[in-house]
């Protein structure tokens, strides 16, 4: 197949790494595929592997008719027999100029389980994207809050199919050389349990409520040390760690920054927790359960089908559940050892791998391809 995917841009985040890997796989696997980001690239573009990129160069929202006409002249130049559009602002585009190109099958993709954390702006597009989804061929939700989502929004239900995201598990994977590693860096013995918040500096992430259970759980379990991997804007950063300070967690916790190296990140943690207030298919704890750490997470989203039996899931914004719930982590951990770090990574390679996400979205686009 011809495939033309676009997206808003290739900087890191968990939407832009599953668009890098799927036009990366598509690509090895035989398909022709071009790679289009409304404005500039970013470092995920080095990971497209054989798929091609152009780069449309959007600088603002008042650029999106020149940004249109340009994605436009890609549609009539590349003549490409589907537009896999991921996020709002491409979507939108997409269904805007999808009865121009009869001939190319519109794939709208759907990331997020909610609206929340959006602007006047952000809700305008996706009021859109609802009212243009009709003109999709095809719908792809990455996970079934998404799909309810879609419904509520009234898409078309019959175009609405769900592929769950995949995990390169050649990549996260245990290692405890490279862990032991980071966790010396840090200052964390060998002897104490790590447990760790990977995420950027936002308030969806909700680093409050993990902070409030933090302190809750330092009380009762002297051996835990916590560490926050993650960016965000400075003063963000710098109220949270005022409120660190003001529970008492200086000398618990770590604030690590963004990091490059992911893998050893997961593998320096004794236990992983997402404390989100909105998700809709985490990639952290495809992650860190690929590379054998166990998680506890808030109920947001679908991560309790990716947790299946191996974690532990808690009520949104409650500190003392959240705290309880890691407590109960690390008493597992102490009963179960490598064992329950073995059933993540099983679970990872059976349900959410890479090929299989590769796979599964193949054979939609060719369905509706008519191949």
């Amino acid at each position: 197949m011809r495939i033309l995917m676009s997206i808003p841009s290739l900087e890191p985040g968990g939407a832009e790494r599953q668009f890098a890997a799927l036009a990366h796989g598509l690509a090895a696997r035989g398909h022709e595929v071009l790679a289009v980001t409304l404005g500039h690239g970013g470092p995920l573009a080095a990971e497209l592997g054989r798929a091609r990129l152009a780069e449309l160069g959007k600088a603002s929202r008042w650029d999106n008719f020149r940004v249109l006409r340009a994605l436009g002249g890609l549609l009539k130049r590349e003549s490409p027999q589907i537009h896999y559009a991921f996020l709002p602002s491409a979507t939108v585009l997409g269904a805007v100029l999808a009865p121009f190109f009869p001939h190319t099958r519109l794939v709208m993709g759907i990331r997020a389980a909610d609206g929340q954390g959006r602007g006047r702006a952000g809700r305008l597009l996706l009021e859109l994207e609802a009212r243009l989804s009709p003109l999709a061929d095809l719908v792809i939700a990455n996970s079934e809050a998404g799909r309810s989502l879609c419904l509520e929004r009234r898409f078309p239900p019959g175009r609405l199919r769900v592929v769950p995201n995949g995990v390169d598990t050649a990549r996260f994977r245990p290692d405890k050389t490279a862990g032991a590693a980071l966790r010396q860096e840090w200052g964390v013995a060998e002897d104490e349990r790590l447990i760790g918040l990977v995420a950027r500096l936002d308030p969806l992430k909700d680093h409050e409520t993990f902070l409030k259970a933090a302190a809750l759980l330092a009380k009762s379990a002297p051996q835990a040390r916590f560490v926050c991997v993650g960016g965000g804007a400075e003063d963000y950063a710098r109220s949270l760690r005022e409120r660190a300070r003001g529970l008492g967690l200086d000398g618990r916790l770590i604030w690590a920054g963004e990091r490059e190296d992911m893998p050893g990140v997961y593998n320096a943690l004794d236990a992983l927790c997402l404390a989100s207030v909105s998700e809709g298919f985490p990639n952290v704890l495809l992650e860190a359960m690929s590379c054998g750490v166990p998680c506890v997470a808030t109920d947001a989203g679908d991560a309790a089908r990716i947790l299946g039996g191996t974690g532990l899931v808690v009520p949104a914004g409650d500190a003392q559940a959240l705290a309880a719930g890691l407590a109960a982590l690390l008493a597992r951990l102490e009963r179960e050892g490598p064992r329950l770090g073995a059933l993540c990574r099983a679970r990872m390679e059976a349900e959410f791998s890479l090929p299989r996400m590769l796979a599964a979205t193949e054979a939609l686009l060719n369905g509706v391809a008519g191949r």
